[in-house]
């Protein structure tokens, strides 16, 4: 097993791992649980993975399915309750960000990922695609609607009334 050339490969794509995470998951401590899933089903395999060249892909695929899987069984064991617990404090107006990132919680999982692959990781559909586990033409789809989304989402209220035109 090359032990040294997974830690490397960890050292250089932890960060970009975990951006990408952060913006499946919209929580930066699920997203943490969610790279190192993947990096230890990637260490297991580590040899034939890194035999096929650049393993980037094949984490980012990782990443993607611990969060698709991590979402079924979410909506499998969710539970009501009678009073919602204590949410954390208000969010910090100075962060720009922050409207996007709610934005992209808003979207369902797999359009959340078709948008965060293509335009934050900057994959091409194909590999966009491969990892996600589907046809080009469904990420295709998948893109367009969660952009109209993010539009209407992200739109100033007068430009989605009509109002003020």
């Amino acid at each position: 097993m090359d032990q040294q050339g997974f830690e490397d490969f960890v050292s250089r794509e932890q960060a970009a791992l975990l951006r990408l995470a952060v913006l499946l998951a919209g929580d930066r401590g699920h997203a943490e649980d969610l790279v190192q899933t993947a990096l230890m089903r990637t260490y297991r395999h580590w040899d034939r993975v890194s035999g096929r060249g650049d393993p980037t892909a094949y984490v980012r695929r990782a990443v993607v399915t611990a969060h698709t899987s991590w979402r079924r069984r979410l909506s499998s064991t969710e539970q009501v309750v009678e009073s919602v617990p204590d949410r954390a404090g208000p969010v910090d107006p100075r962060d720009d960000d922050e409207e996007l990132r709610a934005a992209l919680r808003s979207l369902p999982p797999r359009m959340r990922a078709a948008v965060v692959l293509r335009y934050y990781a900057d994959l091409s559909e194909q590999q966009t695609a491969e990892a996600m586990g589907c046809s080009a033409s469904a990420v295709n789809t998948q893109t367009a609607r969660g952009l109209a989304r993010l539009r209407l989402l992200l739109s100033p209220p007068a430009l989605v009334t009509g109002e003020g035109s």
